[in-house]
């Protein structure tokens, strides 16, 4: 995927990880960066093309693909995190990361996919996890979405070829967002996960792996 005049749009865009991608695609030349989120008026890169969208809402998608008819490339990174368990924590909950974490991207996809298919085929870059490979007590519900998100990435690659659309899963551990802000270990920075992301993107590779801690995860499965 060639970065320098592409048409991106990044959803969940207005902090952390998202925020870091509309600002180095911008470096990178991309042409335009539509930077999308529920609330729209947060977003504060210069440059950047505000667009309200939530990802759980198909009739946003749908009017954000409306705009965004010449995007080329598709930054799924919007994600949430209840610190639920599949047990004993909220059902409500758990859907709730289901929703954000598996049917928005897979939504976004579908939305898109005659988008990009129209405009060359383009690229979509997945923000999944290393959590897509295991499971830990207080975070289940997000280990199951951030499989599910493995898995869905891995198909819409294999359905998409045919468009030359490329799809990339960018794996990572924990990164320093406020998503992360009240576990008390070490974390990445945010900015170099997005440049290991881009990197990767650039060169077509279909996974990218951000840091030592998923690269060891990853191995350890055999696959």
């Amino acid at each position: 995927m060639d970065i320098n005049g592409s048409i991106a749009l990044v959803t969940g865009s207005n902090r952390g990880i998202g925020r870091h991608f509309v600002q180095q695609l911008l470096d990178r030349g991309a042409a335009k960066v539509y930077a999308a989120a529920r609330k729209p008026e947060t977003v504060d890169v210069p440059g950047a093309i505000p667009l309200a969208l939530d990802i759980t809402d198909p009739d946003a998608v749908s009017a954000a693909a409306a705009i965004a008819s010449d995007v080329t490339l598709l930054v799924n990174n919007a994600g949430t995190a209840t610190g639920s368990d599949l047990v004993t924590g909220d059902l409500a909950a758990i859907r709730q990361e289901i929703d954000t974490n598996f049917y928005g991207p897979l939504g976004m996809i579908r939305t898109f996919a005659p988008v990009l298919a129209r405009n060359g085929g383009g690229a979509i870059l997945n923000v999944n996890s290393r959590m897509s490979w295991f499971s830990f007590p207080g975070v289940n519900a997000y280990a199951a979405s951030k499989a599910a998100a493995w898995s869905m990435t891995n198909g819409v690659r294999m359905e998409l070829a045919g468009q030359n659309t490329q799809v990339t899963g960018l794996y990572l551990s924990s990164t320093d967002t406020d998503m992360m802000a009240a576990w008390d270990f070490p974390k990445n920075d945010p900015a170099d996960v997005v440049t290991v992301a881009l990197d990767g993107l650039a060169a077509g590779v279909p996974e990218v792996l951000a840091d030592d801690e998923t690269r060891r995860t990853k191995a350890s499965l055999g696959v």
